[in-house]
């Protein structure tokens, strides 16, 4: 398949030398069903818990049914998505700290924004931390929520504090999607890689210099694995 006349890229057919890979299709489809579904949980919560919105919208019992099972199959884009090979070994990454992640840190503490003191593989440290908190916040979300929809399921856990750490975990995420938001759409490259899944050269060596040797360490660890099978 050849480029549309006027086209600004090539197609996946002829990708641009100027571009590497960055996300595989697999795991765009995940991060973009993961982020509807947390999106419809977010909508419905507020169409069911915040008043004037409540009064507005109405069909409540159509809110909860969508907020339900929209929080249970959160899960399900990732759970599936583990048959990429492409995602296990980004999921490994993001699981890896390393010295110039600590790097990173200390350098966003001080506010330096410079590309230099902030040196990062695939994921930076700031994306890393984002992906542990907000998968450990999913799983208190969806066990607190089968809590209040099914009273009975450990009595020693009223249902007065599921729904109490339920609602303040659910502003915290909120919180942490839209400042997720804000950021991707202050980084135009790196949106664009999500969406397409590729990104510039130059940009992916500016920004995230450590990249190549991130690929050669999760190689290594690729091939360990291998063998023990």
């Amino acid at each position: 398949m050849t480029s549309m006349a006027g086209s600004m890229r090539p197609t996946d057919a002829q990708p641009d030398p100027h571009e590497v890979r960055r996300f595989s299709h697999a795991e765009r489809l995940v991060h973009r069903s993961t982020g509807w579904l947390m999106l419809i949980c977010l909508v419905t919560a507020a169409c069911l818990y915040i008043g004037p919105i409540a009064q507005v919208v109405g069909q409540r019992y159509l809110m909860a049914t969508l907020h339900k099972w929209s929080g249970i199959l959160l899960p399900a884009p990732l759970v599936l998505g583990l048959f990429s090979s492409a995602l296990r070994s980004d999921l490994r990454r993001l699981n890896r700290f390393t010295e110039y992640d600590s790097q990173w840190l200390r350098a966003a503490r001080r506010r330096v924004m410079s590309p230099e003191a902030r040196p990062a593989g695939k994921f930076n440290a700031g994306q890393k931390i984002y992906a542990g908190w907000i998968a450990g916040a999913v799983l208190v979300m969806m066990a607190t929520g089968l809590l209040m929809w099914f009273a009975g399921l450990l009595p020693f856990i009223s249902r007065t504090s599921a729904i109490f750490i339920h609602d303040a975990v659910a502003w915290a995420i909120t919180f942490a999607v839209i400042a997720h938001i804000r950021k991707a759409r202050a980084h135009p490259e790196a949106l664009h890689g999500m969406r397409t899944g590729r990104v510039d050269r130059a940009w992916a060596a500016r920004y995230h210099s450590r990249w190549r040797a991130d690929d050669a360490v999760q190689d290594d660890t690729d091939q360990r694995e291998d063998f023990r099978r």
